[in-house]
């Protein structure tokens, strides 16, 4: 967490929290959700505004957390900012040495390799549990085939439950979703 975002929340500790206004897509892409947006639907069918700004996104990647209950959020200053997750908190980039890098730019190491019904490619690592990015699929698949990664069949949704994050803080906020349920 940056030094400034600590200073904030020491001098504004009792800051409201922030529920449906960030997403984060099934590409590590991040979207801002206004009222409107919030008003269309849920995240990602009404996704909002893709956040093209690097310095924004890098912030928000070096301030990118989870709580207790297992719902992401940016810590924006004193104010935390709970993410909608259209897939897993984590979405992984496959380097050519088969390390991962998640979306905020963190490398982490692949241990077991999940797959769902759609064919969708997860990865579990000692972070949690990320998507692969579609363009990394093939050379994850290789990792699989040589038994790097250990292939398991998984439903998508009991992913949150069995890795303990909550896809949607505003539905859980709202009653509508328990701990690990997915939408």
């Amino acid at each position: 967490m940056d030094d400034i975002v600590k200073q904030a929340l020491a001098k504004w500790p009792n800051v409201p929290d922030c529920y449906g206004w960030l997403g984060l897509d099934a590409r590590g892409r991040w979207y801002l959700r206004d009222d409107a947006t919030q008003a269309a639907g849920p995240f990602p069918q009404s996704r909002g505004q893709l956040l093209e700004h690097d310095k924004l996104i890098a912030f928000i990647a070096r301030n990118y957390e989870s709580d207790a209950e297992g719902r992401w959020f940016f810590q924006n200053g004193p104010q935390r900012v709970y993410v909608e997750l259209e897939a897993t908190p984590w979405i992984w980039r496959v380097q050519p040495d088969l390390t991962l890098l998640s979306h905020t730019g963190q490398v982490a190491e692949g241990s077991d390799a999940l797959v769902d019904a759609q064919g969708r490619l997860y990865l579990a690592t000692a972070l949690g549990v990320g998507l692969v990015h579609s363009m990394d699929v093939a050379l994850a698949a290789d990792a699989v085939e040589s038994g790097r990664w250990p292939l398991q069949e998984v439903l998508a949704s009991d992913l949150p439950a069995r890795y303990r994050y909550v896809p949607s803080p505003q539905a859980w906020r709202a009653g509508r979703l328990e701990v690990g349920e997915s939408r």
